[in-house]
């Protein structure tokens, strides 16, 4: 073949470290019953709210690629280059694939990867969605798994009250089977959209979330009332004939775009959350008329959905919302936006990425340098999930920028109901980050001659120290960017801190554990090498210091 037929090389497929920011006390967040894992000791808890973006240790050499949860949810997955999904958060209703744990540590995340659930070998993790107990996986072969909470069919199965493990869901049309290439969640229901740009729903219909035309209420006793259930993939038929491109899902509502930038609303419309100017449930898809044309430019690019809001960029970049987003003034219960507004605030940005959390809104926009500003607000944000920094209020009520993110290229953005999680190019700016958990207690010596002399290398990761001698190869200088030590290149996402049980003798990799042990909690919280909470790695520099 000569080199004018050959075919040009796929581009390489864009990838960052995770950030996270907000709580970390997986059974309490938003549970005021809750005693939660976190105490009240002279110690730093081992569960803190993190009042600004830290670089999570346990992925920190991880490549990472997409993040995703719910804004009614406290649970997450992280996608990464080589299609591995990494979970962590709570697990209720068993929404993470394990029976029998309360949560799954940010410090301890679970890998799973498609061949692990039976997929072709080869396959890879696209997408994925987070209900509030539930978890939808996409993968490259077109399957979808689900686990977690499958009470109203909203795992894809018949009722029940768990899947407890992933388990395959059939997505198919007339006969044929749909490739699914996304996925969203509410509470009680799940969206797919497969390949075809066709549309599935499944779970409660109550609130008309299942976009079919019908709740199904019926009056089963004196005071109590039964809706319809779906415990299978159902095609939803009035978007026929669209290529829908991109989907989305409230608690009870969902939104739509298709290839042309008409954007479709359906399910629950308590404060106007689908922008039609009224507060009546649509039961299947409605366009909004707002970004119907003719202009082109004002019809959607991007969409996204909050617990009881909706957001819509249009094709110029400009940012629009709907419902309520807020607690108190325009755009809370007493005044929502009953139909789609822009956003005067931020009418000098062009928006490329926007997502709602449980009280939190974010977005990116380009900067003139070509950097990337991330923007944030939200009000009663009580844990620190704007991540604004440790001397600024937690809340905001209008849009201002992340300043901890100044100079840091945000490329993926996860909010939750407590906590957000971000995707970040690595550079100079993102290693003046702290690191979560702030101290790992790593070895006070080279690990491998056992001498506390010099000036070794430390990990990126665990902070273990190296002589550049010691190492196999040996290096004569110290490397540019992030280094991480042989440990932690051989075993990828693996626990840190007082969730990393001690190696045993012949074996390899470190084991996992879900929760700490009384001995390991002190032995982390009274470490030696403690850093105070606001402030962590000092740069790259500093972490790579020369023989």
């Amino acid at each position: 073949m000569s080199n004018t037929d050959e075919q040009p090389a796929p581009a390489e497929q864009q990838w960052g470290r995770v950030l996270i920011c907000g709580g970390t006390d997986w059974p309490k967040l938003g549970r005021k019953d809750r005693g939660g894992a976190a105490k009240e000791e002279k110690e730093p808890p081992l569960n803190p709210d993190l009042l600004e973006p830290h670089i999570l240790r346990s992925l920190g050499n991880v490549k990472a690629v997409s993040v995703h949860t719910s804004c009614c949810g406290c649970h997450f997955v992280v996608l990464d280059i080589d299609g591995t999904a990494w979970l962590f958060g709570r697990n209720g209703s068993s929404a993470l694939g394990v029976s029998g744990e309360e949560y799954i540590s940010e410090n301890a995340p679970r890998a799973v990867k498609p061949t692990d659930l039976g997929a072709p070998k080869g396959t890879k993790f696209v997408h994925a969605a987070c209900g509030r107990n539930h978890t939808l996986l996409v993968g490259s072969d077109g399957g979808l798994w689900t686990a977690g909470a499958n009470n109203l069919g909203q795992c894809g199965h018949n009722a029940c009250p768990e899947i407890s493990t992933f388990k395959a869901v059939n997505v198919s049309h007339g006969g044929n089977k749909e490739h699914a290439i996304q996925a969203s969640a509410g509470i009680t229901f799940s969206i797919v959209l497969t390949e075809s740009g066709k549309v599935f729903s499944f779970g409660s219909a109550e609130k008309g979330q299942l976009g079919n035309g019908t709740t199904g209420e019926r009056i089963i006793t004196g005071n109590k009332t039964g809706y319809d259930v779906e415990s299978s993939p159902i095609y939803i038929k009035e978007l026929d004939g669209k290529k829908i491109v991109q989907i989305v899902s409230g608690p009870q509502h969902s939104l739509a775009l298709d290839d042309a930038g008409l954007v479709y609303v359906w399910g629950y419309n308590g404060y106007c959350r689908l922008g039609l100017g009224n507060q009546v449930d649509a039961l299947k898809p409605k366009v909004v008329p707002q970004f119907a044309g003719p202009n082109e430019a004002t019809m959607g690019a991007y969409i996204a959905a909050g617990p009881s809001c909706s957001a819509v960029v249009d094709k110029q970049g400009m940012y629009y919302m709907t419902g309520k987003w807020k607690n108190s003034g325009e755009g809370s219960s007493g005044s929502p936006y009953s139909v789609f507004r822009f956003m005067h605030d931020v009418m000098g940005c062009k928006v490329t990425l926007a997502r709602s959390g449980g009280v939190t809104h974010w977005f990116t926009a380009p900067e003139d340098d070509g950097s990337v500003m991330t923007v944030c607000w939200g009000q009663n944000a009580a844990n620190g999930e704007l991540g604004l920094g440790p001397e600024e209020a937690k809340s905001a009520t209008k849009p201002i920028r992340n300043v901890p993110l100044t100079g840091i290229n945000v490329i993926d953005i996860a909010a939750g109901q407590n906590t957000t999680t971000l995707i970040a190019k690595p550079n100079e700016k993102f290693a003046d980050l702290p690191r979560h958990p702030i101290d790992v207690n790593p070895p006070p010596a080279c690990v491998k001659c056992s001498k506390d002399e010099g000036d070794p290398l430390e990990c990126d990761k665990c902070d273990s120290q190296y002589h550049l001698a010691c190492l196999d190869p040996p290096l004569d200088a110290v490397p540019d960017g992030e280094w991480f030590c042989p440990d932690c290149l051989d075993d990828p996402g693996a626990p840190v801190g007082a969730w990393t049980l001690p190696k045993k003798k012949g074996k390899a990799k470190t084991k996992r554990a879900a929760t700490p042990s009384l001995e390991e909690t002190s032995t982390d919280a009274g470490s030696k090498r403690k850093a105070p909470a606001s402030k962590g790695k000092a740069g790259a520099a500093s972490k790579k210091k020369k023989q």
